[in-house]
């Protein structure tokens, strides 16, 4: 259970200044009472936004937990939430927290011997689903977990008919919530009354890359001070317009879509489907949007590619003023101030390329644009930047409710995460790790009192990160503390910091950098399929797969280059001596990355051990066949003749 008297008591004990009736529901309630008929959330369904005043969307949360009540969900259950997003897994999560139960959300591609193992750890006897695909797999996992007593479903298509044994639709059971509010007048206050400060509001997880990931409890105490301290430092600002569009499961999109959405009252818009975000976010025009380094580089091939497509006069205004813009950025970011004739040539290119740039990416009005996971190209970086978006990094872990340190507007810099917000303690400690302490750092893992013991110590969160401060006080985020390791001759370093940086260039969706122990460094890449095939066709390189595209030898000069640029700026014995282009994606469903994407770095290491040895024996080339998953989950084999290269520089 996660909640009992005496977790609840050492809680408030270590943070007495909460207010126990300060809580994601009396936050709801207010802004229902205050703002009634203001809308809070849409959602595009066949091709029309719905929309959700903050009245609708405060008494669709009571009647869910009114109703979910009446199936038996009592204080201390968790519930499992897997879906995309959709309005109805909001409140499910909240409805499911209005009864002191713990919403614990799974990513929607998560498949079912994952789901039975989150089950089973966390002895799950409700679930909410957003489909029937979703209800499928959760049958599938109630197999080795009979104790899944319910699933709720919310989308009926194929459900509706003959609904499988233990389903309830979500309409369903917001209605017979509606009609048992309107039996018991009281029960909505006590409802808004009844959970706490010091409850566990929402269970998250790691990314498990050496292991079972590990439960992330978050009270409602920790997001409300992680989100109050961000917009003390302007992080957010009242009444924006937010897409939630990421995952679930992630912190950041609990962060943003729900707990800074009710604290600051945003309008939260839900595209149709993952499919039709892009065009989805041209009409909504948020002023907030978050993405990942990676999909902030997947928008600028898009963009590269459609200038690429289109008339010869838009890509001569292309060729002229992007280049002049990436140039006039990275001298402003350098301290340079740009004189009038550049100020003059910078507003010419704001109307004739810039803003339409913008306008087709649906970033027009977007004021607060921010990337955070992984180190960011340069190229990247400076292009969104050149477009007049204020680009910023911010650096944060599902332990500190993912808000921790940003850059400000006027503190930008391509190799800093900046400076902490507002009740924030940071420090390095002899070792190199980053310590934070504050408000919004949780109390603990789920059922793990070892891990926690190592995680929190003095007060302080030992984020397993290696940082270092500037000069000017602003931080480095350099890697995994774990991760840093030694070759032959006892050079430190960590893979990360040279991934990252390969992962820089477009044509480069992941990469994992070998060397422990070794005499010099070697990389196994795996190429960005949709910017290298454009390049492809760019260049009149015919190809008819993956597997094939990545072995052309043309593909292999590119890859060269590109690892030859990042060699010439490594520190001496750091840089990647030979490599490989993999003829196939790391994969989550192989298990060779977490559904973040983050390395599984020892079974990348188990299972292409015979191409690791053939790059340390020298060899120029390796018959290799590799192991994929198709999305029904069956299995295949993919076998390929890899070729080895060996770059300058390296060694």
């Amino acid at each position: 259970m996660l909640l009992d008297v005496e977790r609840e008591a050492a809680s408030a004990r270590l943070r007495p200044h909460w207010k126990p009736d300060d809580h994601l529901l009396t936050v709801l309630a207010r802004n229902a009472r205050e703002h009634p008929d203001t809308v809070a959330l849409r959602e595009r369904d066949h091709g029309i936004w719905q929309e959700y005043s903050w009245s609708n969307y405060l008494d669709t949360v009571l009647a869910f937990a009114a109703g979910l009540e009446m199936q038996g969900v009592a204080a201390g259950d968790i519930l499992l939430i897997i879906g995309d997003n959709r309005p109805n897994l909001y409140f499910a999560m909240l409805g499911a927290i209005a009864l002191r139960a713990v919403p614990s959300p799974a990513y929607s591609d998560t498949p079912p011997d994952e789901l039975a193992g989150q089950l089973i750890r966390e002895n799950i006897c409700f679930a909410v689903a957003e489909d029937q695909e979703q209800v499928d797999k959760l049958i599938l996992a109630r197999e080795k977990h009979p104790q899944l007593r319910r699933i709720i479903y919310d989308d009926p298509r194929g459900l509706a008919s003959d609904p499988p044994i233990g389903t309830a639709s979500f309409v369903d059971v917001a209605a017979a919530g509606r009609e048992r509010l309107e039996q018991e007048p009281a029960l909505r206050d006590a409802l808004i009354a009844r959970p706490n400060i010091h409850d566990v509001a929402i269970l998250l997880h790691s990314s498990g890359t050496t292991a079972t990931p590990k439960g992330v409890p978050l009270k409602h105490g920790h997001l409300l001070s992680g989100v109050r301290n961000a917009a003390a430092a302007g992080y957010f600002h009242e009444g924006e317009v937010h897409m939630a569009y990421l995952p679930i499961a992630w912190v950041g999109d609990f962060a943003f879509s729900v707990v800074a959405a009710l604290e600051l009252r945003f309008v939260v818009n839900i595209p149709e489907a993952q499919e039709t975000a892009l065009h989805d976010m041209r009409e909504i025009a948020p002023t907030l949007y978050f993405s990942s380094p990676r999909a902030w580089s997947a928008m600028l091939t898009r963009v590269q590619v459609g200038i690429a497509e289109s008339t010869p006069l838009k890509r001569r205004l292309y060729e002229l003023f992007m280049p002049f813009a990436i140039e006039l950025e990275r001298r402003r970011l350098e301290g340079q101030k740009p004189g009038f004739l550049a100020r003059l040539t910078r507003a010419l290119g704001e109307f004739l390329m810039y803003r339409p740039i913008k306008d087709h990416l649906g970033l027009v009005r977007v004021a607060r644009p921010y990337t955070a996971g992984e180190a960011i190209g340069e190229d990247v970086f400076l292009f969104f930047r050149a477009l007049g978006l204020d680009l910023r990094q911010f650096y944060g872990q599902t332990e500190t409710c993912a808000l921790a340190v940003a850059q400000s507007p006027g503190d930008i810099s391509l190799t800093t995460v900046g400076r902490p917000f507002p009740g924030i303690e940071l420090k390095i400690d002899d070792k190199g790790e980053i310590l934070i302490r504050a408000d919004n750092v949780f109390d603990g893992y789920f059922q793990d009192d070892a891990a926690t013991a190592e995680a929190l110590r003095d007060g302080w969160l030992h984020t397993g990160d290696a940082g270092q401060f500037e000069e000017d006080g602003a931080l480095v985020v350099l890697g995994r503390v774990s991760e840093i390791v030694r070759t032959a001759d006892g050079r430190r370093y960590i893979p990360t910091y040279i991934e990252n940086r390969l992962k820089f260039s477009q044509f480069v969706k992941d990469v994992c950098v070998i060397g422990a122990g070794r005499d010099f460094i070697a990389a196994i890449v795996c190429i960005d399929f949709e910017a290298v095939g454009q390049w492809a066709q760019e260049n009149a390189i015919p190809y008819t797969s993956y597997a094939d595209l990545s072995q052309k030898p043309k593909v292999y000069d590119l890859i060269q280059r590109l690892i030859e640029e990042v060699n010439a700026k490594m520190p001496e014995g750091l840089e990647v001596t030979r490599f490989v282009n993999l003829h196939k994606e790391f994969d989550p469903d192989d298990g060779e990355v977490t559904r973040t994407r983050k390395l599984r770095r020892d079974l990348i290491d188990e299972r292409y051990a015979e191409i690791i040895e053939a790059i340390y024996d020298g060899q120029d080339a390796v018959d290799y066949e590799a192991r994929i998953t198709y999305e029904t989950g069956q299995t295949g084999i993919i076998a390929r003749r890899l070729a080895i290269r060996t770059a300058k520089g390296g060694g």
